[in-house]
């Protein structure tokens, strides 16, 4: 599974190798937020000159309301654009014109409006969408909400519900804009962690690793799932606990979802 998304500039193509080696596990190149309207086009051709088959990335294109959307569109019909990330997703239609425009991509929606917490469900279930991201800064602003912790906890599992209902990979969370402060993106993973995230955008490289380390199986609890499907495997059906606590099916599954992680 994928723990790291990094954003890179569209109109800064000396940094986009230096991203791929990042170790994060997906690099997303930045059309929208990223690209000050005036070297839209200037990014779009960068872009395009890079990208190829065997460097497979994510394309943040600009939303459906832009001037540029059409030709971002084109954009991510091109080989090597594996995903592409829609900004402020409200609904199915749009993204069905993206699932058109670049058919072998899988879709991104990021959340980051009331409309598109309102539409969360058919957002969900928009056929190619793979995971939904949170736009957490965004929606903030949207909502006149301060805070990124207590005040946005009803939109973050609202988005863990409606993913697991339509069947997807755990979300996304937003971005951490602290680039140097380790210890808050770390509380700020291991609480997404919690929520029921599987992933968390990244800024800048040095986030990566932080990240990473939050959000994988930790050591003992890969240690602890052994335990669990050596104990299970031994007792051939019959009850059995591990660490004092009893394993029943919850466990058991448990168990082997974090070594499916570990070894993913």
């Amino acid at each position: 599974m994928i723990h790291s998304y990094l954003f890179v500039p569209g109109d800064r193509p000396e940094r986009f190798d230096k991203a791929c080696a990042a170790g994060a596990g997906r690099v997303i190149v930045d059309l929208e937020d990223a690209v000050a309207p005036d070297a839209k086009q200037a990014a779009r051709a960068h872009v395009a000159r890079w990208l190829r088959a065997d460097r497979p990335v994510v394309l943040r294109i600009n939303d459906a309301a832009t001037p540029w959307f059409a030709a971002d569109l084109v954009l991510a019909a091109q080989p090597g654009v594996v995903a592409v990330m829609l900004p402020k997703a409200e609904g199915a239609e749009v993204l069905a014109r993206v699932a058109a425009a670049a058919p072998d991509a899988a879709l991104l929606p990021l959340i980051e409006t009331a409309r598109g917490i309102a539409a969360l469900a058919d957002v969900a279930n928009a056929p190619r969408v793979q995971r939904l991201v949170f736009g957490s800064i965004d929606l903030q602003l949207d909502l006149g909400i301060e805070g990124d912790a207590d005040e946005l906890l009803f939109f973050r599992s609202q988005i863990v519900l409606q993913s697991r209902l339509a069947g997807l990979e755990a979300p996304v969370d937003g971005v951490c804009p602290a680039i140097d402060d380790a210890e808050s993106l770390r509380a700020a993973s291991q609480r997404a962690r919690r929520l029921g995230f599987g992933a968390k955008l990244c800024i800048h490289p040095r986030q990566v690793p932080v990240v990473e380390a939050a959000l994988a199986p930790r050591a003992d609890e890969v240690a602890w799932a052994r335990r669990v499907l050596d104990a299970a495997e031994k007792a051939q059906g019959g009850a059995v606990s591990v660490d004092g606590l009893m394993v029943d099916r919850p466990v058991l599954l448990r168990a082997r979802k974090v070594l499916g992680e570990a070894a993913s």
